[in-house]
């Protein structure tokens, strides 16, 4: 599977030793191979070469028997086509490849020095995963390793304790059970009975659940580039950091040379217009806003009309947060949608909820709730790096088939980071193991 591929080898991969003993065997059979090829080669040249002696004595007879003689006018001729003149020797097509190796010689060193590029961003990357969910991962290991050091026999007591942690450890109760089951066959089928086989075990379960439950592609945010804005519908009670995920995705398209409009339609809450517009000073990005108390679809509908005038590439619109099981918020967002698809009616592009990771199997709740009323793209997942409760995403992903596109790993603006299914992996399993 391809994400059990990547990360194969940061969790339960082999040792260099072992590693530089299996090239080594590979080496020494591929050259048993070439050995045995270039014998075969010498066999057969014996062959080859005494039928082309043999063919070759029938014409020298032939010219001993008739032999020819040229005249001094054709030796003449022969020379003059052989030897050529200096004009021809200046103009040699053959002098030009030169400059051409020079250039292949030439953009090597930029092609290695971009590869090197990607390494080093795919490693911060990496580092920001682990340096987030290390709260996560050792609160997780901590509680695997105490489990571990109360069991001596793996029997059915071992299997109903472990699902009781997988629950406390925010994975869900659907999760942990289907998990528990698996493990029950795969012990018995792998034998595994030590502490530390049973480990790799049941994190190996879990990292195939991921990449059962995940799609690369689905992870990444949604973009057409049509020349018509992209419009993103983030929605989430209050709290849990939809106006800094905004303002933070608004400085990394802005970075990146878009156009950017923001539209503060939370128009209830106190003190949440004023926080975007914040936003939009820190990061120099425009923000439309209503009057106090306004109607947040007559603000979105404003926010729209202005982003297809101007032709703006990404719409980021804030919503109200009240509490997601009162009818009138869940009315209110189906409203704003309908307001978004008079004026663009493709849009919009991704609707996000954003949830605080923090909250455990709170968020999984959540995201069934909204989902039920507002159809939703993708999560973001914020204030992972203060908690200890990321298994969370586990659970979403296998219970509901939701990807994640953007997780909270910081309070920086470039903590906010596009969701890597295998980073993410490897920031919440390295070291159990």
């Amino acid at each position: 599977m391809g994400l059990f591929d990547k990360i194969k080898k940061s969790l339960f991969g082999k040792s260099d030793e072992e590693e530089k003993k299996e090239e080594v065997k590979e080496d020494q059979q591929q050259e048993d191979v070439e050995s045995e090829e270039s014998s075969d080669k010498e066999v057969a040249e014996p062959v080859e070469q005494a039928t082309e002696v043999e063919e070759a004595t029938e014409p020298v007879q032939e010219t001993e028997e008739e032999p020819t003689v040229e005249s001094p006018s054709e030796v003449a001729q022969e020379s003059e086509v052989v030897q050529p003149t200096e004009a021809e020797k200046v103009q040699s097509p053959e002098e030009p490849a030169a400059p051409v190796q020079e250039t292949e010689q030439e953009t090597q060193p930029e092609e290695v020095e971009e590869q090197e590029d990607e390494k080093d961003e795919d490693q911060k990357q990496t580092e920001l995963y682990e340096k987030g969910l290390e709260k996560t991962n050792k609160g997780f290991g901590a509680r695997l390793n105490a489990f571990f050091a109360k069991f001596r026999s793996v029997d059915e007591n071992f299997f109903e304790d472990l699902e009781d942690l997988l629950i406390e450890s925010d994975v869900g109760f659907e999760t942990a059970e289907e998990l528990t089951e698996q493990l029950r066959d795969e012990a018995k089928l792998q034998n595994a009975k030590s502490h530390d086989a049973l480990k790799q075990v049941i994190v190996e379960k879990l990292v195939e659940i991921y990449d059962q439950n995940g799609d690369v592609e689905d992870e990444k945010l949604k973009s057409h580039q049509d020349g018509k804005p992209n419009i993103y519908l983030f929605v989430g009670v209050n709290g849990a950091g939809k106006t800094t995920t905004i303002g933070k995705l608004a400085k990394r398209f802005k970075d990146q040379g878009k156009s950017v409009l923001m539209a503060a339609a939370d128009t209830f809450r106190a003190g949440a217009v004023e926080q975007l517009v914040e936003w939009g000073k820190r990061v120099d990005v425009p923000v439309v806003t209503g009057a106090e108390k306004a109607d947040p679809a007559s603000v979105v509908y404003d926010a729209t009309e202005r982003a297809i005038k101007e032709n703006v590439d990404y719409l980021l619109v804030d919503t109200a947060g009240r509490l997601q099981n009162k009818k009138n918020l869940m009315a209110e967002l189906e409203k704003i949608q309908r307001t978004i698809k008079k004026l663009a009616p493709d849009e919009p592009t991704e609707t996000l909820l954003v949830l605080d990771g923090s909250t455990g199997q709170n968020a999984l709740l959540q995201a069934k709730d909204f989902d039920k009323t507002t159809k939703l793209t993708g999560l973001v997942l914020t204030k992972l790096d203060g908690s200890s409760k990321g298994g969370v995403v586990l659970a979403i992903r296998n219970e509901m088939k939701l990807p994640v596109k953007l997780v909270g790993l910081g309070e920086k603006p470039e903590d906010l980071a596009d969701f890597n299914a295998a980073d993410y992996a490897i920031g919440l399993f390295h070291g159990l193991i």
